[in-house]
């Protein structure tokens, strides 16, 4: 079981603040695309997270444009985790496709403020906060081997890295 920071919030926080638009096409590298993570919601976001943190939100997290800067940027800034009472579909799948774990949970986020700790036991299934135990939802066995290989893009390169090599 491991510990992570938390930063929390709120309900139908939306790709455009997750990640700016005014950025999209003129940023390239992920420490400027982590450098404006959520600097429009939360401005301390950017320079206080660290490598492990996780995001507790409320419903429809990610909603809006289909910009997958919004999860780029954040895994970039370290956060590999995120819990939402919901995600918008499309963010969901682009933080499977980048290697970022989209987790629902409902009711933590009314447990926890930014800056406490949860627990987290993906192999037992938990996540514990405020002396509550939650139920990690589970993956389907491609979504885990996406996850495991950190994004869609570096498992299909090994797969077929290992087809070209036999």
């Amino acid at each position: 079981m491991t510990r992570h920071r938390v930063w929390v919030y709120g309900d139908d926080v939306n790709t455009d603040v997750i990640f700016p638009g005014k950025y999209t096409y003129t940023l390239k590298t992920p420490a400027e695309l982590a450098a404006h993570a959520l600097e429009d919601l939360d401005p301390a976001f950017a320079a206080g997270v660290r490598p492990g943190d996780i995001i507790v939100a409320g419903r429809n997290w990610g909603c809006g444009s289909s910009r997958e800067q919004a999860v780029t940027a954040l895994k970039h800034a370290g956060v590999n985790i995120l819990i939402a009472e919901s995600f918008s579909g499309l963010y969901f799948r682009n933080c499977i496709n980048q290697g970022v774990l989209p987790l629902v949970i409902a009711g933590l986020r009314n447990l926890v403020q930014t800056g406490d700790e949860i627990e987290v036991d993906l192999e037992a299934g938990i996540v514990v906060a405020a002396g509550q135990q939650f139920a990690v939802p589970t993956l389907s066995p491609s979504v885990r081997a996406i996850l495991d290989a950190g994004g869609l893009v570096p498992m299909l390169q090994a797969r077929f890295a290992a087809g070209a090599s036999s």
